[in-house]
């Protein structure tokens, strides 16, 4: 699970309340930061004059072109700060994944289904042509979260 939660399609966007999203680790070097020098702002929505949806497009279009504007059917936004966890080590991620205050109260079997059902978890695992992902899918993902949460979540 670690493997899929800590690769840069996922950490990314899941930043503190610095908001700002990522290109690290997707061929831009370690610690790349999201180019126009995005700010997500408070909103989680992007800059009041560069939001996401301005270079994100919300359609359910395939992504297919390499490089060209990612499409999910959802409207683009970085999740809550609370569910930031860049820069977490396998351990310190389990821990956070475990609290229901870190987590907005979802318990194990609530992440599986945000897993299973987010079109944002599912763009980054199949974020389209020229884009690296984690291996795996969302439902094989959501199956190991289950599992973890039926061993009783440890984090050893």
């Amino acid at each position: 699970m670690a493997e899929a939660f800590l690769h840069p399609r996922c950490t990314n966007c899941h930043v503190g309340d610095s908001n700002l999203p990522g290109w690290d680790g997707l061929d831009y070097g370690a610690g790349a930061l999201h180019g126009m020098a995005v700010n997500a702002g408070e909103s989680r929505i992007g800059a009041e004059g560069l939001p996401c949806r301005t270079c994100h497009v919300t359609s359910p279009a395939a992504n297919h072109i390499p490089h060209a504007p990612p499409h999910i059917d959802e409207p683009w936004q970085l999740p809550p700060v609370t569910l930031a966890w860049q820069g977490a080590t396998a351990q310190e991620l389990c821990m956070h994944l475990r609290d229901p205050d870190r987590t907005e109260d979802r318990d194990v079997a609530a992440l599986a289904e945000h897993v299973s059902t987010s079109a944002f978890v599912a763009w980054g695992f199949a974020p389209g042509a020229g884009r690296s992902a984690p291996a795996g899918e969302p439902r094989t993902l959501a199956a190991a979260l289950l599992a973890w949460g039926n061993a009783g979540t440890p984090c050893e």
